[in-house]
């Protein structure tokens, strides 16, 4: 109650002291207030009216005479005042009849007034909204034309600057509205565009790949010839004939370069010309204003190594011809070509370290694919062709910067392939020159054939130059295309050790070597196995005896040859040796061996005919057929021995060393032969009319061997091959056993060269056939104080049983 009553003071306070038209929130107040408020309130109004009633009333008395006096004077006026009014309302009219029409104007200007507002102030919003709808329109417009680096632009400008002006209107929040969904409709774009891009780049990275192969080997070959035509300038005071010929020759390969370059000058294409990049730039800008470079770079890169996985999938046939290589080498420059420009032109899309990265990754691969399908290649020009490509495939990544050592490093497994598949093929040709060869000396019937020969081959014979045509030259027809075949295969090597930026002593070394393994190991086997054919005769190994000594000899212009083509000097401390040497020498040794192994096949031949009549009473008194027939054959065959061109006096040393040697190995066969024929164990008993023929087949051997049947030995060197054969023969004929008792062990024995043992065998073999017991005895009782020692001696200590055999006999 008590804090009520201030409360209804200060509301009547407000009620006096306020405007009436601002007094109903002041009355609401009271309603407002706590139970019974307006009745309180209607009291103190109630309370307040009276005393400002008494107020009033005092006031009223204090001013009572003078509002007497204002009413009395104003009665006196009031005539006046009526007066005035009539004036007043006179005037009033007349002003009102002359103020309608100023009215009526002041009307009309007051609503022009309004207008002219209104129509500036729509102006005003007009300009300000005009720059906002021509900033859309061209926003529109560049979506349409597809500027969308530009399109973000404009967005960019909208949202800062044109938008924050005419944000109260409602097509602005629209606007606003619709610019997120204009960014991600861009973005969209933009990547459906790079997608499209890494297709085209996909499908044109061969192109691309072969194009910039082609400007690196035009580059390559243009400075190839530049060199040499320098090397040619700077050695022609010193090589004038030769430098002369290779002048001519770089000069027109110059020549052709320059016509080459300038045929496709106006062709030089680069990536940009073949792939449009606009994609990846404009991506690139819209994600970098977008604020998203580093998902849009993170999505490149997964992309461009998806495709580099790929391009580095080999197709499982590309082994088999030279354009599945180039294929796939082509991709494979393409695509780091495509990296390389990205890396140049964009910022930090693509860096060193991740192309480098990339690459390593790269090379890895392609070395080990390379690896493997290079070892299914087994023709030589195919090898060689991918090694063009590798080098120009290295070389052109070398121009981007990129490390291709491993590439030149595996260049250098794969030469190891290729000489081996040149070896096989070199192989094939030395067996069909040798089917082909009629192994017999060359004829030349005139002076222009015998220069086509010596073109071809090395060959010097002062002794042969002498001689008049027609004449022969000693080696066959297989000598000189053997020589052409090596030197085509050094050629060979050397197709592939060029380009492969090595020293010209490394390419010495490694030619040297090649060759050393063409001759070591293929013609080697290909000489081992034509000596080891059946169909090759006695003439044919001697002719071939004398063909690899012409070859070994050709072996110093073969080191001069290579030297030549590498200009690298035979005296250099480190160059190689061939080893054809040893080779021919080799193959020499088993062509006379195998001369030795068919004689004495042949011989074991006609041994094997032998028909004798061991229990015959009396001989024939004529030599056996079949050994004359053999002694027939061995004298032919020495008189071809004997008969061959001889026109160097190393060749007849050779041949006649040949055929005496052959001649001995055949005597001492035929000796042996006969010896075990004798001896044979399933031979039981022997006739002295059978001892009496054999006798007669042993003087016609001898004969043979007295006749000198190859010239060159000395005395009856010759004869000494059947020496043991006589002797045990003579024994048996002559039955001059108690002079070979009495003398054996001695130097000067007539029998010193029958073995005891060899002698007891016959002996008991003639035994069963018809020699008489009784004569037997006589002979070993009368010699009984040397027969023990000599049997002991012979058929050794060991055998007791068939000594008391012997002896009881």
């Amino acid at each position: 109650m008590a804090e009520s009553l201030p409360e209804h003071d200060r509301i009547l306070q407000e009620i006096e002291s306020t405007d009436t038209a601002c007094v109903g929130p002041t009355l609401r107040s009271v309603y407002d207030d706590q139970p019974n408020a307006h009745q309180r309130f209607m009291e103190k109004l109630d309370a307040c009216i009276r005393n400002h009633d008494r107020e009033i009333e005092k006031m009223c008395n204090f001013h009572h005479q003078g509002f007497v006096d204002a009413i009395t004077e104003l009665l006196k006026v009031r005539a006046d005042a009526e007066k005035l009014k009539v004036q007043v309302t006179d005037t009033n009219r007349r002003l009102q009849d002359a103020g309608k029409e100023v009215i009526a104007q002041t009307e009309e200007i007051i609503r022009c007034r309004v207008q002219q507002r209104n129509i500036t102030t729509v102006v005003e919003k007009l300009q300000l909204c005009l720059p906002v709808l021509e900033m859309y329109s061209k926003l529109k417009e560049q979506m349409n034309v597809k500027r969308y680096y530009s399109a973000l632009k404009t967005m960019e400008q909208l949202e800062n600057l044109y938008l924050p002006r005419v944000s109260q209107y409602r097509f602005c929040q629209i606007m606003i509205e619709n610019l997120p969904k204009l960014r991600e409709e861009i973005k969209e774009i933009s990547m459906s565009d790079l997608k499209d891009f890494l297709e085209s780049i996909r499908k044109h990275s061969d192109r691309i790949g072969e194009t910039a192969m082609k400007q690196a080997q035009q580059q390559k070959t243009f400075n190839t010839s530049l060199q040499k035509q320098n090397n040619v300038n700077y050695g022609r005071n010193m090589h004038l004939g030769r430098s002369r010929i290779l002048e001519s020759k770089n000069e027109i390969t110059l020549k052709r370069t320059f016509e080459e370059d300038d045929e496709h000058e106006e062709e030089v294409l680069t990536a940009q010309d073949l792939v449009d990049f606009s994609p990846v730039y404009r991506c690139l800008h819209i994600y970098s204003v977008l604020g998203d470079g580093e998902i849009f770079e993170n999505y490149y890169r997964k992309q461009r190594r998806k495709q580099a996985r790929l391009v580095l999938q080999p197709q499982s046939s590309m082994h088999e011809t030279v354009e599945g290589y180039r294929r796939y080498f082509s991709q494979i420059v393409g695509f780091f070509v495509v990296e390389d420009h990205i890396l140049h032109v964009t910022q930090g899309l693509v860096t060193r370290t991740y192309t480098d990265e990339l690459w390593n990754m790269a090379l890895s691969k392609i070395i080990a694919v390379l690896r493997t399908h290079s070892s299914y290649c087994s023709d030589p020009d195919l090898v060689l062709e991918l090694k063009n490509l590798i080098v120009v495939f290295a070389d052109t990544l070398q121009g981007y910067g990129f490390p291709v050592n491993r590439l030149f490093d595996l260049l250098f497994e794969i030469r190891d392939q290729y000489n081996e598949t040149l070896l096989k093929k070199w192989s094939v040709l030395f067996r069909d020159i040798f089917e082909a060869d009629n192994y017999s000396p060359i004829p030349v019937a005139n002076e222009e054939e015998y220069k086509i020969v010596i073109s071809k081959f090395p060959f010097q014979d002062p002794e042969l130059d002498k001689q008049s045509f027609p004449k022969k030259l000693p080696m066959s027809q297989s000598v000189p295309q053997i020589y052409i075949q090596v030197k085509e295969f050094i050629y060979a090597s050397l197709k592939f050790s060029e380009s492969l930026h090595r020293s010209s002593t490394e390419i010495d070394d490694m030619l040297r070597k090649s060759t050393n393994l063409l001759l070591t190991r293929t013609l080697s086997s290909c000489l081992q196995n034509l000596i080891k054919k059946p169909h090759i005769g006695l003439t044919e190994l001697v002719q071939i005896i004398i063909n690899t000594t012409h070859l070994e000899q050709a072996c110093k212009y073969l080191e001069d040859f290579i030297s030549n083509i590498t200009n690298i000097s035979q005296v250099t401390v480190h160059t190689a040796r061939l080893y054809g040497l040893s080779t021919f020498k080799d193959a020499r040794h088993a062509a006379e061996g195998e001369i030795y192994t068919k004689l004495n096949q042949k011989i074991d031949e006609f041994i094997q005919i032998a028909d004798y009549d061991w229990a015959m009473s009396e001989s024939d008194g004529r030599a056996s057929g079949y050994l004359m027939d053999l002694i027939n054959f061995l004298r032919s065959t020495f008189q071809v021995f004997t008969h061959l061109p001889n026109n160097n006096n190393d060749h007849a040393a050779m041949s006649g060393k040949v055929a005496q040697t052959a001649c001995m190995s055949a005597c001492q066969h035929l000796s042996t032969s006969l010896m075990q024929m004798l001896l044979d164990n399933e031979l039981k008993q022997i006739s002295m009319g059978a001892i009496q023929q054999f006798n007669l087949d042993v003087i016609q051997c001898e004969l043979f061997a007295s006749s000198e049947p190859v010239p060159g030995f000395q005395g009856d060197t010759l004869q000494l091959a059947f020496i043991d054969l006589r002797q045990l023969l003579d024994l048996f004929m002559v039955w001059d056993w108690s002079t070979y008792l009495a003398d054996y062990g001695q130097a000067t024995s007539k029998y010193l060269r029958v073995n005891p043992s060899t002698a007891l065998t016959l002996l008991e073999k003639v035994h069963r056939g018809y020699v008489s017991p009784i004569l037997l005895y006589k002979y070993c009782c009368f010699n009984l104080f040397h027969f023990p020692n000599f049997v002991l001696k012979s058929i050794g200590a060991g055998d007791q049983q068939h000594q008391h055999r012997v002896i009881y006999r």
